[in-house]
């Protein structure tokens, strides 16, 4: 259950529960890991029964720095900040309503169930560069790129492809696909069929997942890299199309019929990675040393390196400006 940042986060989230009320309230749930989740009901395509063709997919935010005693020690401030802010403005209006006393007893009442934080494990915090970056793009024929950037200077000071990355087991990479082509094809006939589709995948490509997750936090580590850049896991679906309308354009120029062809052929060729599972993978390698994780909106078009490159420029312009 541990093993990912999801059901760590369930985990966690049913501990700090049961010590709230076991509390009486006197903690605040604005210091649960788990911040947001949502069921989504996925429909996939073919024949059979609803369970075998459609999925249901819970989807969870959480904030890794209250994981630790230290990040945890971190929100605390920052949410007591705001909050005496608040308190400040509401008292200088002077002569206040029964609402607004109501209110402010309110805010001081969750400011001291923040001073009582939930228990949590000790970790130093990770210390890196503000200005050093690691933007990771994430692509249909190359699932993960990144690129090491001096945000001040905005020029990358190194990329690794994905093939750099797995190394000695980058053949992996290709055994994963191979095999999810397979289970792929087993599962469309036997929907043609009527007959029971469950093909389960091996966990192939979660082990290749946690190998790229491992050697993407090492490198960022080395480079004493403040934070990692991931895309939004929302914005996968038009990368991914126009990853393979850049393909098709370029293998069939004004052709229009000849790269919807190719854009076909490519689609059952080269199977979407799961990104998602990709993502937990990082967010939970990079928890356990304590390194940042921030999102951003990652181009349509350029390479894998330029792409990488540009997530993280642009996640750190806009950090200044916040």
């Amino acid at each position: 259950m541990a093993t990912s940042v999801k059901s760590f986060g369930l985990y966690r989230f049913l501990e700090d529960q049961q010590i709230k009320r076991a509390s009486k309230n006197q903690h605040s749930s604005s210091l649960f890991t788990l911040r947001s989740g949502r069921i989504a009901w996925q429909e996939g395509e073919g024949r059979g029964e609803p369970w075998n063709v459609h999925r249901l997919t819970l989807y969870c935010t959480v904030d890794t720095r209250l994981w630790t005693a230290e990040g945890t020690e971190q929100v605390k401030q920052e949410k007591a900040a705001e909050i005496a802010q608040v308190l400040t403005k509401t008292k200088e209006k002077g002569n206040l309503n029964e609402n607004q006393q109501a209110f402010i007893q309110r805010k001081n009442s969750t400011l001291t169930r923040i001073n009582n934080p939930f228990p949590r494990p000790s970790q130093p915090l990770y210390q890196g560069q503000p200005h050093i970056l690691v933007g990771v793009s994430l692509g249909l024929e190359k699932p993960a790129t990144i690129a090491i950037v001096d945000a001040i200077a905005s020029k990358p000071l190194t990329y690794r492809s994905v093939k750099q990355l797995l190394g000695k087991n980058y053949h992996l990479l290709n055994r994963q696909r191979q095999e999810k082509q397979r289970t792929s094809q087993q599962r469309h006939s036997a929907q043609k069929q009527a007959a029971p589709n469950r093909f389960g995948e091996s966990e192939l490509g979660e082990y290749v997942d946690r190998l790229l997750a491992k050697e993407i936090v090492a490198i960022a580590q080395k480079y004493q890299a403040s934070s990692i850049v991931l895309p939004k896991l929302g914005d996968m679906r038009e990368i991914v199309q126009s990853e393979i309308q850049a393909l098709a354009e370029q293998k069939c120029p004004e052709f229009l019929e000849g790269q919807r062809n190719y854009a076909k052929q490519y689609r059952v060729s080269v199977h979407n990675w799961s990104y998602g599972r990709l993502i937990e993978c990082i967010k939970s390698q990079a928890a356990k040393v304590g390194m940042a994780i921030e999102e951003g909106q990652q181009p349509v078009r350029g390479s894998p390196q330029e792409k990488a490159k540009e997530i993280a420029i642009s996640v750190y312009h806009s950090r200044s400006k916040t």
